[in-house]
């Protein structure tokens, strides 16, 4: 079993920053693929970013792209999302979740294991 554990939401305003991280334990995570998902209130959960088992290879939503940046520490365990350029759009839960297959994914189904969210508002 993979245990997932957000952190680093919060309350931000326009145009800030805020980096989130996602500790695994249970398990290493270095061959799985990893993605981050958010939900807003009253919308489905949506895509944001995934990373290939590696770190090579990275794909992203068209709303977050060039302001977002997923990276991983395999050593650590951990993935990281760097939000940048945040908008009042990005408010949201944002979710962790990791893939036993090592590609990259965009589906939320696809993936095996789920964190339980860290909250980012980010105010206008």
């Amino acid at each position: 079993q993979v245990q997932l554990v957000e952190s680093g939401g919060g309350l931000v305003q326009a145009g800030g920053s805020l980096r989130l991280s996602c500790a695994a334990s249970g398990r290493t995570v270095s061959t799985f693929a990893m993605g981050w998902f958010r939900q807003a209130p009253g919308k489905e959960r949506e895509f944001v970013a995934t990373i290939n088992w590696g770190g090579g290879r990275t794909d992203y939503a068209n709303s977050v792209k060039g302001r977002f940046t997923i990276s991983r520490d395999n050593a650590k365990n951990t993935v990281y999302l760097q939000m940048n350029s945040l908008k009042p759009e990005d408010t949201a839960i944002y979710y962790c979740a990791a893939r036993r297959t090592g590609s990259t994914y965009q589906l939320a189904p696809g993936y095996d294991y789920w964190g339980q969210g860290t909250q980012v508002t980010v105010s206008s």
